[in-house]
């Protein structure tokens, strides 16, 4: 079917995707360019670039080693590498972290136990719930023995002639 309309200009995304590719492949190799370039300045300019690691030992900059965690002592030594700050070593960076990361995670569980205790304090548990059923039971028994017993009491009261009037001076009144 041949369209009778005539189109807009169709769009070429062959180019775009193929210079956005040729940039990504090659910008590690710029950022490393751009770490070694950085070795005769300061450590200020060396951290600019996030990839970069500056080590204080031998005033370098070098790349950071992505593969590994941390970087490996025969590049530099943890007390004397520096990443994004310069006034953090990188061992006492570690610390600051663990030691914030480990807070975190005990106020998290110290919270949920919190949470988990109130919730089981309001909600009685299954052994409560059936004594607090068999106190309610036990009462609504109770109460109608006690209703029974009354009834039986007055009509023995009632057959004897001593049932007692609501107002036992109303006799009186009467003769």
């Amino acid at each position: 079917m041949a369209s009778s309309g005539v189109r807009g200009p169709t769009p070429r995304w062959g180019p775009t995707l193929g210079s956005a590719a040729l940039f990504l492949l090659l910008l590690p190799a710029a950022a490393a360019q751009g770490c070694s370039q950085n070795t005769s300045r300061t450590c200020e300019e060396c951290l600019k670039n996030v990839s970069c690691l500056w080590c204080n030992a031998n005033k370098m900059c070098l790349d950071y080693p992505v593969t590994k965690v941390l970087p490996p002592s025969s590049l530099c030594r943890l007390s004397s590498a520096r990443w994004g700050v310069c006034w953090v070593n990188f061992e006492a960076l570690i610390i600051a972290m663990s030691v914030i990361g480990g807070s975190l995670l005990l106020g998290v569980a110290i919270c949920c136990c919190c949470c988990c205790r109130r919730s089981r304090s309001r909600r009685p548990d299954k052994s409560e719930e059936k004594a607090i059923r068999e106190r309610e039971e036990r009462r609504v028994r109770q109460e109608e023995r006690r209703v029974e017993m009354k009834l039986r009491h007055d009509e023995i009261r009632k057959k004897y002639g001593l049932f007692k009037e609501e107002n036992p001076y109303a006799r009186f009144e009467n003769n």
